[in-house]
Parts: C-alpha cells; structure tokens; sequence
C-alpha cells in the first residue's frame, strides 16, 4: 500500500454517491501544531476539520460542542459521537484519522458507521500533487 503524506491546507469532504453526494469545505490539520490546535479558540466551524493522524479527540477549553466521526485507514467511518466541551474521547483502535464538525452537521451530512468518505486536498491527491498542478 502506498503512503499518503497530508499536509495542514482545504480541502473537500464527499459524503454519499453519485447522485446525492454531498461536497463540504474541509480544513486539513496533519502538522502537531495544527492537530493540537485543533477547533480550540474557535466559535464555530464552517465545514469540517480532519485530524490526521488521530485516533481520540477532547474538547477542553472548546467553546461549542462538536460531532466526531473516527475514521480507518481506508476512510470508513467506524464511530461518531456528539462531543461536549470538556469531554475525553475514548480512543478507537483501528481509527488513523478524525472528522470533527458542529454537533448535528454529522446527521445532516449522512456520516454514520460503515459510510466510506472520500477525502481531498485542495490542488492534492492524497497529500501529493495533483497531475498538472505546479
């Protein structure tokens, strides 16, 4: 299997198939700095941050409460939960990465378990460039 490198930038999240997928504007945090950063500081978050690599979140010192999907190498979600300020998440074993998002975006997206996402950065495939990208 190859390895993806990703690298802190936007990006897109699709959720569904063809017909009702559902694109969501994505901030990709890979760096420690950025991972531990995370939504902290934050009123709120249009789209979705994805933590990688993560396998458990918190929510000390948040402002709002968020949802929380874990995901496995291939992107298929295994869990979600709504997730309180000052909350520890329970790690999940086979999780390498982790959407988080306001509580209820996750519902009205259509993640639940066993949902596979498809994930992109901005200009990237996979964390590389894209072909024809400078």
């Amino acid at each position: 299997m190859r390895t993806r490198t990703w690298r802190d930038g936007d990006g897109t999240l699709t959720v569904g198939g063809d017909a009702g997928a559902r694109e969501v504007p994505l901030r990709i945090a890979a760096s420690y700095r950025s991972r531990t950063r995370g939504l902290l500081g934050r009123d709120g978050i249009d789209g979705a941050l994805l933590l990688t690599p993560a396998g458990s979140v918190h929510t000390f010192r948040m402002r709002f409460a968020i949802d929380v999907a874990y995901l496995d190498r291939k992107f298929t979600v295994l869990a979600v939960r709504t997730m309180e300020p000052g909350r520890l998440g329970l790690p999940r074993l086979r999780s390498r990465h982790v959407v988080e998002a306001e509580a209820g975006a996750m519902e009205r997206w259509g993640v639940r378990p066993g949902v596979r996402l498809e994930l992109r950065a901005l200009g990237t495939s996979w964390g590389r460039p894209a072909p024809g990208t400078p």
